[in-house]
């Protein structure tokens, strides 16, 4: 007899593993069914799961394919229950191409072809909560999102659109997805849309998703002009949609804590802020051949601006850039000087020059520092004016933290808002103002 054997989560159980736990039957005489527990998909960076384990052991069993189910609690797990239960077949969907091939050592390891398509009709019957997503776009960013959203329960990643088709079909084979000539054949296959084209189309491809009635999260900077942003919220809001715009760092647990301890008075109050995000890149790269819209404030001021409109506000009394070029023109690095009623900040971003990427909250009983990578914010100190008198503190940061805003996201189309404080409307708004008023500031100097 051969025996194969399987492990998943089997949240918002659909057709996907339908299919997954139907092949893996059929490559054996004998399947046994490993479901994780609450507490191991958390301990993995699994976000969100909906359903208790009691029923994801049920939907498994209402299935017919499982002849036992056993339960995942741990880590290594895998190679004892192979032993254990004297496997020959281990089998996988094909996202974890590559990821299990330790286990060849002690059984065969089958990696079983995903499902491209979450049927809408199935979803219905169901009434889950499924959202099936489609990305428009096909960059770096884009590549790192489909194993982040993959982790988060209530995401399913249908397909892409890019203008180039041939760049949309290569990323589509890559991830077992489905590549859309036109947008039509993407609104009509999907639930809601991530954008991660580049900046300056941002605006219409958010208004047409929209208007098509598809919520949307749409990567940073959202749009370049305060009045694009004001238009477009209240375009979603008359038409209860919601749009998300992507900064990660708003919505990891580190910065969430940290911004917390910043604003309870534990260094008593704020009166500067200082951010840096610098990191080198290649010199044929987008970002630095774009004469318009590349160069280091479009690409990363909105990282170290968010800390600064999150402590501080965004009714700052006057602001100023003060950029070094390269000889294309396009900034490499720019300071952003802002003066407040109360405080001052300083937020520092670079693509060709590398200085100390660090956050430093400055208030009247002490400060916090969060050193580089602070923008995935795992730790951070509070120190006082006794040099003796340090507080620590720590928090998870899970693989590339898009998974993050995926789940918050995901939390605000079903209907939460507890969310919303992380990334304001108002905040999304201040920062787009504040990259057409770097942008016109460019224009002007140019001139």
């Amino acid at each position: 007899m051969t025996k194969v054997i399987t492990y998943g989560t089997f949240d918002l159980f659909h057709e996907g593993h339908y299919r997954l736990l139907q092949r893996a039957k059929a490559l054996g005489d004998y399947l046994m069914v490993g479901v994780t527990t609450e507490a191991y998909d958390k301990a993995r960076g699994k976000l969100n799961v909906v359903d208790s384990l009691v029923t994801r052991i049920e939907n498994i069993r209402k299935t017919g394919f499982a002849d036992e189910i056993i339960i995942e609690e741990t880590p290594g797990q895998k190679v004892n229950d192979i032993r254990k239960f004297q496997i020959d077949i281990f089998a996988i969907g094909s996202d974890w191409v590559g990821v299990f091939d330790y286990l060849k050592d002690y059984c065969k390891v089958v990696y079983l072809e995903r499902t491209k398509n979450i049927s809408s009709t199935m979803l219905r019957e169901q009434n889950s909560p499924i959202q099936r997503i489609g990305m428009i776009g096909t960059g770096r960013i884009a590549a790192r999102f489909i194993p982040e959203a993959r982790l988060v329960s209530g995401i399913s990643t249908q397909g892409v659109y890019n203008p180039h088709i041939e760049s949309a079909k290569r990323f589509a084979d890559q991830w077992e997805i489905n590549a859309y000539t036109t947008l039509e054949e993407l609104y009509d296959a999907v639930d809601v849309v991530y954008i991660a084209s580049p900046h300056e189309t941002h605006y219409e491809y958010i208004w047409s998703a929209l208007a098509h009635g598809k919520h949307v999260l749409c990567e940073k900077p959202m749009v370049l002009q305060r009045g694009q942003a004001e238009e477009l919220f209240a375009f979603a809001k008359e038409n209860r949609l919601i749009l998300f715009e992507g900064i990660k760092t708003a919505y990891c647990p580190g910065f969430h804590k940290l911004l917390g301890i910043a604003c309870s008075g534990t260094i008593g109050n704020i009166r500067n802020v200082e951010a840096c995000f610098t990191k080198l890149e290649k010199r044929d790269s987008r970002e630095l051949t774009d004469s318009i819209y590349g160069g280091s404030f479009t690409e990363l001021g909105s990282y170290v601006m968010l800390p600064v409109l999150k402590l501080l506000g965004h009714h700052f009394e006057n602001i100023r850039f003060d950029t070094i070029k390269n000889e294309k023109g396009l900034d490499i690095f720019t300071r952003v000087s802002l003066n407040y009623p109360m405080g001052i900040a300083t937020a520092t971003c670079g693509l060709g020059v590398k200085s100390e990427g660090r956050l430093l909250i400055s208030g009247t009983k002490g400060y916090i520092v969060a050193e580089a990578p602070w923008w995935k914010t795992s730790y951070f100190e509070v120190h006082y004016e006794d040099a003796g008198s340090v507080d620590k503190y720590s928090e998870t940061f899970l693989g590339d933290g898009l998974r993050y805003e995926i789940s918050d996201f995901l939390s605000m189309i079903n209907g939460s808002s507890s969310s919303e404080f992380k990334l304001t409307r108002g905040e999304s708004v201040a920062l787009a103002g504040i990259m057409e008023q770097f942008m016109n500031a460019e224009n002007r100097e140019e001139q």
